[in-house]
């Protein structure tokens, strides 16, 4: 009784495929000793920061509160502005003055982006370096 492929000269059979083993275990070290050869990356931006504690300041901050309701309408001081060129004069007499104000600006819950965006890119235009968003 014979048991293969018919093959009577008691020769191994050849085998037409390659042995890919060996080259998947190469693989599986190189890739190894890059992962542990990779440098661990940092996401950070270096800054040169203050060193110390500054002085407190000697007299408070003047500073004005700039509100924006659902509907777009802007108040400074609690008073009503009316146009962006309005906002932009008074941002510029802010910019101007000698010891420049805080301007802290408060958005209602449902105010539109685009109204903040206006203030805010109203008060970088006219130099206003004192600005805040609060809550």
């Amino acid at each position: 009784m014979s048991v293969g492929s018919g093959n009577d000269s008691g020769d191994p059979e050849v085998m037409a495929e390659m042995n890919t083993t060996p080259l998947i275990d190469v693989m599986l070290v190189l890739l190894i000793m890059l992962i542990i050869t990779i440098p661990v990356q940092l996401h950070s931006i270096e800054t040169d920061n203050p060193v110390g504690n500054p002085p407190p300041p000697l007299t408070e901050p003047i500073v004005h509160k700039i509100d924006i309701d659902e509907a777009g309408v802007v108040y400074v001081d609690g008073a009503v502005v009316n146009g962006k060129q309005a906002l932009e004069d008074i941002f510029r007499q802010f910019a101007t003055a000698a010891d420049q104000p805080e301007v802290h600006v408060k958005p209602r819950k449902g105010t539109p982006y685009r109204q903040v965006a206006m203030v805010m890119a109203a008060a970088q235009r006219a130099g206003v370096t004192k600005f805040g968003l609060v809550e």
